[in-house]
C-alpha cells in the first residue's frame, strides 16, 4: 500500500472511484472541474495498492476567518469493493500529517446530512459536528 500526490495522467482512475461518491458527474463535467479547481491548488491523493487506486481524497490548503488556515477535504472515498477495511482512516491519518506539515489549525470537510455511515466514520476519527451547511440554487 503507498499514499501519494495523484496526476492529471489519472484523473480516469479517479472518476471511477469518485463517481461512487459524486453521482451526479459525468467524466466531461468532471475533468472540467478538476482542470479549474488546480487554481486553488486542489491536490488529488489516492491510497494506491500497486497501480489500484483503492481511496481517494480531494483536498486543498484554505484559509479564512472561522476555521483559519486548514485542510478542506472536498472528496473522500473508499471504492465500494475495498470498504470496511481501514483505508479511509489510512487516509484521514495521512491527510492529518499532511495538514500539520502545511501548518494547518483543523481539518475541515462537509458530509450529505443523509450521509449517517460517513458521519459514524468522521466521529470516530475525532471529527465534531459544529456547523450545518446551506444551500441555494442561483
Amino acid at each position: 500500500m503507498q499514499i501519494r500526490e495523484l496526476d492529471l495522467k489519472e484523473l480516469v482512475s479517479v472518476f471511477d472511484v469518485l463517481s461512487q461518491l459524486r453521482t451526479e458527474l459525468d467524466y466531461d463535467e468532471f475533468e472540467d472541474l478538476i482542470y479549474e479547481m488546480r487554481s486553488m491548488e486542489y491536490k488529488m491523493v489516492g491510497v494506491m495498492d500497486g497501480e489500484v487506486l483503492i481511496t481517494y481524497a480531494g483536498v486543498a490548503v484554505q484559509t479564512n476567518l472561522y476555521h483559519k488556515r486548514h485542510l478542506y477535504v472536498f472528496d473522500l472515498v473508499t471504492d465500494e469493493k475495498y470498504r470496511g477495511r481501514g483505508y479511509g482512516k489510512m487516509m484521514l491519518d495521512y491527510l492529518h500529517d499532511f495538514a500539520k506539515m502545511g501548518m494547518c489549525e483543523n481539518i475541515v470537510l462537509s458530509s450529505g446530512i443523509y450521509r449517517e455511515k460517513a458521519h459514524e466514520f468522521y466521529e470516530k476519527n475525532g471529527f465534531a459536528k459544529k456547523s450545518f451547511v446551506f444551500l441555494k440554487s442561483v
